[in-house]
């Protein structure tokens, strides 16, 4: 298990991660797969009115929103909603927060429900997707922004290794835990990450 320190550099083999186990490829990876899965979302909306699916569920959204309001988050920060996904995370946040913005930099706040999930499970080239998803991120979000990811693949530990080169950890956000064996767990991480100068 990684450990939880803020200063984890790179492994030799230049990989963002020191795991020796990655996860497996899945077509949860590739753009067509989700190219396809939006289309079929799309076009259900315009037959029956039905938004699709909801990454994580309506309580990840209202454990963002909860954060965004107790930290006083001014209603003019520019926020970008990586891997939007079918938009509905963009409609709650319209209602306080929306602030369109028509460049991709400088960015108060990053949020992430699911894409680096999507971008780990690549079948091809997956350690340069991660790396250049990191090496966006860092052009996207201003110095001392947040980014808030969740995480259905990666741990809270796995996370801070990942994302400590120029990341620190401000918060863990509540997520559902279960118990199987004797052991506790969550099925999701959310974690608050500050950028670092």
């Amino acid at each position: 298990m990684a450990s939880e320190s803020s200063h984890v550099q790179e492994s030799s083999s230049g990989s963002c991660t020191d795991f020796r186990e990655d996860f497996a490829p899945s077509k949860l990876g590739t753009k067509e797969y989700w190219d396809n899965a939006y289309s079929r979302e799309l076009q259900t909306y315009r037959d029956i009115g039905d938004v699709g699916e909801i990454w994580f569920g309506e309580e990840s959204m209202n454990r963002v929103i909860w954060w965004l309001e107790k930290q006083n988050t001014p209603e003019n920060a520019a926020i970008l909603d990586i891997g939007t996904g079918n938009g509905v995370f963009l409609v709650e946040l319209e209602q306080d927060f929306l602030n369109l913005s028509p460049e991709l930099k400088e960015f108060d706040l990053c949020i992430d429900k699911g894409t680096f999930d999507a971008i780990s499970l690549n079948p091809e080239g997956r350690e340069m997707a991660k790396l250049q998803y990191m090496s966006s991120l860092r052009a996207a979000l201003k110095p001392q922004g947040h980014f808030i990811i969740t995480s259905c693949n990666w741990t809270k530990e796995q996370l801070l290794q990942i994302f400590s080169p120029g990341f620190e950890l401000q918060q863990e956000l509540p997520t559902p835990r279960f118990q199987f064996g004797g052991v506790s767990g969550n099925s999701v991480t959310a974690l608050v990450l500050k950028r670092l100068s």
